[in-house]
C-alpha cells in the first residue's frame, strides 16, 4: 500500500494581489512599465486545514523571480514571449530539506475589483503563476499534472467538473507511492497519469533528465563545474531559461552523490536579490542572464554561463588528480560520443564482454543514459576515496585521519602529497564531514552504495552488481475519480481566466476592506494613487481614510518582514547547532547574523523571533543539550535579546526567554547539567517586581486546569516562579520578598506561605551546594586592576555580549533595507567604523587632517593567508648596518606555500615562492640568513633566505606546529598542538631537546635569548615558564580560566591575554600575578608592552584597544573604538604603534618625543600615543597582520588570499 503522505501538498496561485506594491517598495499602481511584487492569490488547502506546514512566504517571489508585469494584450501567436512558460524551481528550508515546485506562468486578466480600486486601465493583463508544491522530487509528475490542469482551464471544450474541485481531489487523494513497491494511477478529467519511485537500494530518486547539463557544457567544463561544487565554491549559474537553471542545479547535486550540498542552494534567485551574490559563504545560485550584475563584486565566484558553454572565475580551481580525471573524462566521452570513441571497435556481439555504455550508442537520450552518467560519477568517488574507511577515526575532531589517508594515497599512486591539493581541500569540506557523520548511522551505512561499489570492485564484480538483480512488479494503486454532488454528466465548465477559489468570509472581508480603502484614497487623492505615509511631516494633513490605507499597508508589510526574519532565524539557528566542536560559534557567520538580527530591529522582531525559534525547536522534540561552545553562543544571544526587550518593555519576549533558558543545558566537568538560565543573573529585569507580577498573571491565565481550587492554583504558579528564581540565582531574600508580596495580594494563607518558604529555601540550598553563592548582578569594573587576584569563575556573570560580526551586520542590513542604495552593498561590505571614546574621536579628527596614505594589494596566494611575518631591523642588523631584506614581509597560506615580498619593488613585490609544506602554514620566523616555517603538516622547514631554497625539514612534532622562532647559534624553537616546545639544531637537522611540555596545545610562546627564559601557554590555561639553560621548570602560573591566546615577555615581567576576557601581569622573580586587567568584553587576542613608557596595550574581540599605565598601580587611561571587529595585532616601538583588526582596518599611532613639550607634562604618559592615521578599510576578512614600524608599514593577510600593504611614508 502507498504511504499516507501525499505527492501534491499544495496548489498555489501567485500574481497581483489586492495590495499592489512595486519592486522598490512603493505602494500602488505606477504604470504598466513598472514591475510589481508578486503575492499569494489562492491556495488549496488553506494553511489552517492542511496536513503540511504552509508554503514558504518567499514562494511568490521565487516562482515569479522577475516580478509581475502589467500588459495591454494577452497571447500573441506571432510573439513567443507571450506564450505560457512551464518551469520547475527548488526551495531550501531552514533545516536543509527541499521543496519542489512546478510552475506555469502566463498572462491572465486582472480582477475587476483591483482594476477599479487602483484605476488600472480596463482589459489589462498581468503575470500569474499556478504551482504544485511538494516535498517529493517528482518533477515529471508535478509538471504533467499542472500542465493538464492548465489545458483543462483554457480548453474550448472545458472540463467536466469545476476546476477547483478537480484540484482539490488531486491534492487530497493522490498518495506518495512506496519506493520500489507501488505505482499510483490517477486521472485529471480524462488524462491518466502515473507516479512511481525507485527502490531505496538504488540511487536517490531523481525525476529529471541529465541531458540539459551535458548539452550546455562540454566534458571539460562539466568536470570543472563538478570540481567547484565538490570543493564548495561560490557557484553562480546564468541562463535565460528558468527550467535550465533548476535542472542543471539539481543534476549537479545528484552527480556529487554520496556527498550532499551543505550550503545555500537557490536554483532561481529573484532579480532584486542580486546583491546576495556577494555572500561570503559557499552557495549555488541561478540567475537569469538578463539581470545586470555589473554592480556586484564577482571575486571568487565561479560563473557558469549555460548559454555559451563558459566558466569564469578569479580563483583557480585545483584539478582532479590525473588518473581519476582521465577515467572520468574518458567514461563521459564514451557515453556522450560512443560512435567516436568506439570507431575502431569491431561491430560484433561480444555477449557479456560488451560495455554497458557502448550498448546505448544507438539510443536517444533517456533514463538509461541518466543512470549511466550517475554511475560514472559514483565510480569516480569509489576511486578517489579508495580505502577511506580505514582512516575513519572518531577520536579525532574531524572523525577522519586526513594525513594518513593522503600518505597512503601518495604511496599507492607514486605521487607527492603536495600534488593532491584538490583532495586535501575536498576532505576538509562540510560535505565530506557530513558524509562521515552519516557513515556512523547504521541505517545509512547499510545502504551506502559507495561502500558497496568499492567492495564489488575489490571482488572484480561489475558495478551493476551493487543494485538489486530483480525488482518485483509494482503494485498498481488506482485513485478513483471524484463524483461531484449535483453535477450533471453533460455539463461543461469553461473559463476565460484562471478562476478564483472560494474564499472564507474572513478572507473576503479582508480583501474588500483593503480595496475599499485603496479605492477611497484614490478618489480623494487622484494625483497620487499610492500615498506613502510613514509618520513624516505630511502625515498630520492626511484624512483618516488615507491614514487607514497607510496602516493597512504597513500592517501587511510588517507581517511580511516578520515572516522573512523568522524563516531566516530558523535556518541560522539550526546551522548554529550543527557547528563542529572545533569551530568557534562566537566568530561564526551564523552567530553574528543572529545577533545582528536581534540588535538591528527596533520592534523586537529579531529577538522575539529567535526565542520563538528555540521554543518551537524544543516542542519538536529537541533534547536541549548544548556543547560548551554552543552554550556560550546561546547564552550571549539570549542576554542580548532580553536586554533589548527590557528597553522596549517587551514582557512576552523576556518571559519566553526565561522559560527556554530553563530547558537548555550543557554538561559541566563533573557531568552535572548546567542550565543557560543560571548565566542570566546579571540582567536587571529579574530584580523588578513588576516583571514577576506580570509573569504570575500570565501563568494564571494560561494554566491548563482552571477548575482546580483557587489556593492550589495560586500556589502552583508561585512554585513555578520560585523555581525560575532559584534557577537564575536570585538572592534568597529578594526572591522571597517578591513571592510574599504576590502571595499576599492573592490572599494566600500562612500554611501555603510556610510551604513556599520551605521550598524556596530548599531550592536555594541545592543550588548553593553545587554552584556556590551567586555573584549577583554584574557591576561595572573599575579601570584599575585588582591587586590580589583570585581564579575567576568559568562563567563570569559580568560578561557582556560581544558585538555582532561585521559580516553578519552587513548581511542583515542588505537583506532587509528598504533603501535600494543601501541594498547595493553586499553581504560582506563592512560599515564604516566610528570612534566611541572621546579621546578616540579627538585623535581621529586630528588624523583626518593629514593626507591620504598609499595602499597596495599584493596578489600571489590562491587561498587564505594564515601566517604573516615582518623581517625587522633587529633580526638582520649586523656590523655593516641594515641589510636589504629588512622590511620584507613573509606570508604563509592554506595553499601550502610561503612567499617573500619586498615592498620597495613597486609592482613586482613578490621575490620568491617557497614550496615544501603539504598543509596550511601557521607560523613564520627569520634571521639574517634563514627563514623558518611551521604548519599543519607537523613539520618545520628551514629555508635559505638568499637562494630561497629548502635547507632542512625538521620532523618530530605529532600535531600541527603553532609557533616558530629563529635563535642565535643556528637554533630553532618550535611549539605545537602536541603540547611540546622543542629546540632544533639546524646544522645537524636534529632535535636537541624537548625544552617544555604543556598539558594541551601550545598557542603562544616567548623566549629571551639573553637569559634563556622560555614561556609558553595555550589550552591548558596555565602559563609555563622554564629556564632551558638549567633544564628546569621555574613556574606554572595559574589564574586564567580559559585558553591563553597571547603572551609578551619583557625583562622580569610576562603579560598574558586569555579567552576569559582578562589579561594578567606576572612577575618572573616571584612567580605571582601582579595585576589582572579586566575591562574588555571579549577574549583578549593580543597584548603588547610599550618600551618607551613601560605601558601595556591590550586588544580584544570586542574591537576595543585599551592603554594601561604602569605607575603606582596599573590602571586603564585610554579606550579606543577605532575597529569594529577583533583586534588581531598590536606592535609597539619607541615612537610608533601599529594595530590591525579582523575587519581589515588598520591604525598607526605616533608618540612624539618629549622635547616637543606638550607631552612632557605631568599627565598620563600612555595617553601620549596619538593616532597618526588610519586608511579606508575594505571588505576582506583578515586572518593575520604584521607591522614594520621602522618604515611605517602595516600588512594584512585576508581570507581571500590577498595581502593589503599600507605604506604611510609621507613626512610627519
Amino acid at each position: 500500500m502507498a504511504s499516507t503522505s501525499r505527492i501534491f501538498e499544495y496548489f498555489v496561485v501567485c500574481g497581483l494581489g489586492p495590495e499592489i506594491r512595486a519592486l522598490d517598495g512603493l505602494k500602488g499602481f505606477h504604470g504598466a512599465e513598472e514591475m510589481y511584487m508578486p503575492a499569494f492569490i489562492d491556495q488549496f488547502p488553506h494553511s489552517g486545514h492542511a496536513l503540511y506546514p504552509p508554503p514558504p512566504p518567499q514562494l511568490p517571489t521565487c516562482v515569479l523571480p522577475a516580478g509581475v508585469r502589467i500588459y495591454s494584450s494577452r497571447l500573441d501567436a506571432n510573439d513567443v514571449s507571450t506564450y505560457p512558460r512551464s518551469y520547475p524551481i527548488v526551495l531550501t528550508e531552514g533545516d536543509g530539506s527541499k521543496i519542489y515546485v512546478s510552475c506555469i506562468a502566463f498572462r491572465d486578466p486582472i480582477c475587476e475589483d483591483i482594476i477599479e480600486a487602483y484605476q488600472i486601465p480596463v482589459n489589462s493583463f498581468a503575470d500569474k503563476c499556478i504551482c504544485f508544491v511538494s516535498h517529493s522530487p517528482c518533477f515529471q509528475v508535478l509538471r504533467d499534472a499542472l500542465e493538464e490542469i492548465f489545458v483543462l482551464c483554457f480548453s474550448p471544450a472545458g472540463c467536466s467538473k469545476p476546476l477547483w474541485d478537480i484540484i482539490s481531489h488531486v491534492v487530497s487523494n493522490v498518495p506518495l507511492p512506496t519506493p520500489g513497491k507501488d505505482r499510483v494511477l490517477f486521472a485529471i478529467d480524462n488524462c491518466l497519469l502515473s507516479a512511481e519511485t525507485p527502490p531505496k537500494e538504488w540511487l536517490p530518486h531523481a525525476d529529471i533528465s541529465f541531458q540539459p547539463l551535458v548539452q550546455c557544457l562540454d566534458v571539460d567544463k562539466l568536470i570543472q563545474l563538478f570540481t567547484a561544487v565538490l570543493l564548495e565554491r561560490r557557484i553562480l549559474l546564468r541562463s535565460n531559461k528558468y527550467t535550465l537553471l533548476t535542472l542543471v542545479s539539481e543534476a549537479i547535486c545528484h552527480l556529487i552523490y554520496p556527498i550532499r550540498w551543505q550550503h545555500v542552494y537557490i536554483p532561481i534567485i529573484f532579480s532584486s536579490g542580486v546583491d546576495y551574490i556577494d555572500a561570503p559563504t559557499p552557495y549555488m545560485m541561478g540567475l537569469h542572464s538578463g539581470v545586470d550584475t555589473s554592480t556586484v563584486t564577482m571575486d571568487g565566484v565561479v560563473v557558469v554561463d549555460l548559454e555559451y558553454n563558459r566558466i569564469t572565475t578569479t580563483e583557480d580551481i585545483p584539478p582532479i588528480p590525473e588518473s581519476e580525471h582521465s577515467f572520468l573524462r574518458g567514461e563521459i566521452l564514451k557515453l556522450l560520443q560512443p560512435n567516436v570513441v568506439a570507431i575502431d571497435y569491431m561491430k560484433i556481439n561480444l555477449g557479456s564482454m560488451g560495455d554497458y555504455s557502448l550498448r546505448t550508442a544507438t539510443k536517444s537520450w533517456g533514463q538509461d543514459h541518466d543512470f549511466q552518467l550517475r554511475l560514472i560519477f559514483l565510480r569516480f568517488f569509489a576511486q578517489i576515496m579508495s580505502g577511506y574507511r580505514n582512516f575513519i577515526d572518531n577520536a579525532l575532531p574531524t572523525g577522519f585521519n586526513a594525513q594518513a589517508f593522503l600518505k597512503k594515497r601518495s604511496r599507492a599512486t607514486n605521487q607527492p602529497v603536495e600534488s593532491m591539493l584538490m583532495i586535501m581541500q575536498f576532505i576538509e569540506t562540510q560535505g565530506f564531514l557530513d558524509y562521515l557523520e552519516r557513515c556512523n548511522n547504521a541505517e545509512e551505512f547499510t545502504n551506502n552504495l559507495l561502500d558497496k561499489l568499492q567492495d564489488a570492485t575489490g571482488r572484480g564484480q561489475s558495478p551493476l552488481a551493487i543494485f538489486p538483480s530483480h525488482v518485483a512488479d509494482p503494485e498498481i494503486i488506482t485513485i478513483a475519480d471524484s463524483e461531484i454532488e449535483g453535477s450533471e454528466p453533460g455539463n461543461r465548465h469553461c473559463y476565460k481566466s484562471f478562476p478564483a477559489n472560494a474564499r472564507t468570509e474572513e478572507q473576503e472581508e479582508k480583501r474588500k476592506s483593503i480595496l475599499a480603502l485603496v479605492g477611497g484614497a484614490s478618489k480623494q487623492v487622484p494625483s497620487s494613487p499610492a500615498v506613502r505615509i510613514s509618520g513624516g511631516p505630511k502625515a498630520e494633513s492626511l484624512s483618516p481614510r488615507e491614514r487607514a490605507v497607510s496602516h493597512a499597508y504597513c500592517y501587511a508589510e510588517r507581517e511580511r518582514m516578520v515572516l522573512d526574519i523568522k524563516v531566516k532565524l530558523q535556518g541560522l539557528w539550526l546551522r548554529l547547532l550543527r557547528l563542529g566542536a572545533t569551530e568557534d560559534p562566537l566568530s561564526s557567520f551564523e552567530y553574528g547574523t543572529i545577533l545582528a538580527l536581534i540588535e538591528s530591529d527596533a520592534e523586537g522582531i529579531g529577538g522575539s523571533g529567535f526565542v520563538e525559534c528555540i521554543r518551537e525547536h524544543i516542542h519538536s522534540g529537541w533534547q536541549c543539550r548544548l556543547t560548551d561552545e554552543q552554550f556560550i553562543a546561546v547564552k550571549e544571544l539570549l542576554k542580548t535579546a532580553i536586554t533589548l526587550a527590557s528597553s522596549r518593555d517587551d514582557v512576552s519576549t523576556i518571559r519566553d526567554a526565561l522559560e527556554v533558558s530553563a530547558e537548555m543545558y550543557r554538561k559541566d566537568p563533573n557531568n552535572v547539567q548546567d542550565y543557560v538560565q543560571r548565566h542570566l543573573l546579571s540582567l536587571s529585569v529579574w530584580e523588578e517586581l513588576r516583571f514577576w507580577d506580570g509573569y504570575f498573571e500570565y501563568l494564571m491565565e494560561n494554566c491548563s486546569n482552571k477548575s482546580t481550587n483557587y489556593v492550589t492554583l495560586v500556589t502552583a504558579q508561585l512554585i513555578v516562579m520560585a523555581t525560575h528564581m532559584a534557577g537564575l540565582g536570585l538572592p534568597d531574600i529578594d526572591s522571597w520578598n517578591m513571592i510574599e508580596k504576590i502571595a499576599e495580594r492573592n490572599n494566600l494563607g500562612y500554611k501555603q506561605l510556610i510551604k513556599l518558604r520551605a521550598l524556596l529555601t530548599h531550592l536555594q540550598q541545592l543550588r548553593v551546594g553545587y554552584w556556590g553563592v551567586p555573584i549577583g548582578k554584574g557591576q561595572p569594573l573599575p579601570s584599575y586592576s585588582m591587586a590580589s587576584p583570585r581564579a575567576l569563575d568559568i562563567s563570569d556573570e559580568s560578561e557582556q555580549p560581544a558585538e555582532a560580526s561585521v559580516l553578519g551586520r552587513s548581511w542583515v542590513h542588505s537583506m532587509f533595507s528598504r533603501d535600494r542604495s543601501l541594498r547595493a552593498s553586499s553581504f560582506n561590505r563592512a560599515s564604516d567604523t566610528k570612534a566611541g571614546a572621546t579621546a578616540g574621536k579627538t585623535d581621529l579628527a586630528a588624523a583626518q587632517k593629514k593626507t591620504q596614505t598609499n595602499m597596495r594589494i599584493l596578489r600571489g596566494h590562491t587561498a587564505a593567508i594564515t601566517a604573516l611575518h615582518c623581517v625587522t631591523r633587529k633580526e638582520v642588523w649586523d656590523l655593516v648596518g641594515d641589510r636589504e631584506d629588512a622590511g620584507f614581509f613573509i606570508s604563509g597560506s592554506t595553499d601550502c606555500t610561503v612567499k617573500v615580498w619586498d615592498p620597495s619593488l613597486r609592482g613586482s613585490e613578490l621575490r620568491a615562492t617557497l614550496r615544501g609544506h603539504t598543509r596550511t602554514v601557521r607560523a613564520i620566523s627569520s634571521d639574517r640568513g634563514k627563514i623558518v616555517s611551521g604548519g599543519d603538516d607537523q613539520s618545520v622547514i628551514v629555508w635559505d633566505k638568499q637562494a630561497f631554497k629548502l635547507l632542512e625539514e625538521l620532523k618530530g612534532h605529532d600535531a600541527p606546529v603553532t609557533s616558530v622562532r629563529m635563535l642565535s647559534g643556528e637554533r630553532v624553537l618550535t611549539a605545537s598542538h602536541d603540547g611540546t616546545v622543542k629546540m632544533w639544531d639546524v646544522r645537524t637537522d636534529t632535535c636537541v631537546a624537548t625544552v617544555g611540555r604543556c598539558q594541551s596545545a601550545v598557542l603562544c610562546m616567548e623566549y629571551d635569548d639573553s637569559t634563556g627564559i622560555l614561556a609558553a601557554a595555550g589550552r591548558d590555561v596555565l602559563a609555563h615558564v622554564w629556564d632551558i639553560r638549567s633544564s628546569k621548570q621555574m613556574f606554572k602560573l595559574q589564574g586564567h580560566t580559559k585558553w591563553i591566546r597571547s603572551m609578551r615577555m619583557t625583562g622580569e615581567t610576562i603579560i598574558t591575554g586569555s579567552d576569559d576576557w582578562t589579561a594578567r601581569v606576572w612577575s618572573l622573580t616571584r612567580g605571582t600575578c601582579d595585576a589582572v586587567l579586566a575591562c574588555h568584553a571579549g577574549p583578549i587576542l593580543c597584548v603588547e608592552y610599550s618600551p618607551s613608557d613601560k605601558g601595556i596595550i591590550t586588544g580584544s574581540s570586542d574591537g576595543l584597544i585599551r592603554f594601561w599605565e604602569n605607575e603606582g598601580g596599573i590602571k586603564c587611561v585610554k579606550n579606543l573604538t577605532l575597529h569594529s571587529a577583533s583586534v588581531l595585532s598590536i606592535s609597539a616601538g619607541d615612537h610608533w604603534l601599529g594595530i590591525g583588526a579582523a575587519d581589515n582596518s588598520m591604525s598607526l599611532f605616533h608618540r612624539p618625543q618629549e622635547r616637543f613639550g606638550s607631552f612632557s607634562n605631568a599627565g598620563s604618559k600612555v595617553a601620549g600615543w596619538q593616532l597618526y592615521r588610519t586608511p579606508q578599510k575594505t571588505s576582506a576578512v583578515v586572518r593575520c597582520i604584521a607591522s614594520d614600524l621602522d618604515r611605517k608599514r602595516i600588512c594584512s593577510g585576508g581570507r581571500n588570499g590577498l595581502l593589503r600593504l599600507w605604506d604611510a611614508t609621507t613626512s610627519i
